[in-house]
């Protein structure tokens, strides 16, 4: 699917139409007419501001493309952005069912993730090791049945859902 928007003195006039379109009304792409390249809306990184939902139109390398504004969010705007990620992650925390169970991992608010206090051990292939809240460390968990099963950190068992 190709492209082209008018230009008018260097400057874009309507929006990108279909070469095929062009075609159809004019036979040919005519002069007037250049290239142009659609650029799906960018996902801005968390500290990151897409500050239109509409991009606008210009030629980067020598082609006419969408250009999308995003801006580096100011120290006040992270801030603000730091506190509610760190809002959201301790309501949503608190919310987990069995939640006991990580009672002793603590919120690093550096990376805005909680941590256990003691490493996950590397995975040892075919087994399932989950935190303990009981023993306050990791432990080896029994082998998951077929089905549809959630596993209880209580009873150290998988329960039938």
């Amino acid at each position: 699917m190709n492209l082209y928007i008018e230009i008018e003195n260097g400057v874009t006039k309507n929006h990108p139409a279909l070469e095929s379109n062009l075609m159809q009304a004019f036979g040919a792409i005519p002069e007037r007419w250049q290239p142009f390249i659609r650029v799906e809306r960018p996902m801005p990184t968390f500290y990151q501001v897409l500050e239109s939902d509409t991009p606008t139109y210009a030629k980067v390398n020598g082609i006419w493309t969408d250009v999308w504004p995003i801006r580096e969010m100011t120290a006040e705007e992270k801030e603000v952005a730091r506190q509610a990620a760190i809002t959201e992650l301790k309501e949503s925390w608190a919310a987990r069912p069995q939640v006991e169970n990580w009672s002793a991992w603590v919120l690093n608010e550096e990376t805005i993730e909680y941590e256990p206090p003691i490493p996950r051990p590397d995975p040892i292939k075919g087994k399932i090791v989950f935190w303990c809240g009981a023993d306050n460390n990791w432990k080896d968990a029994p082998a998951r049945p077929e089905g549809e099963y959630k596993f209880d950190f209580f009873a150290w068992n998988w329960v039938e859902v």
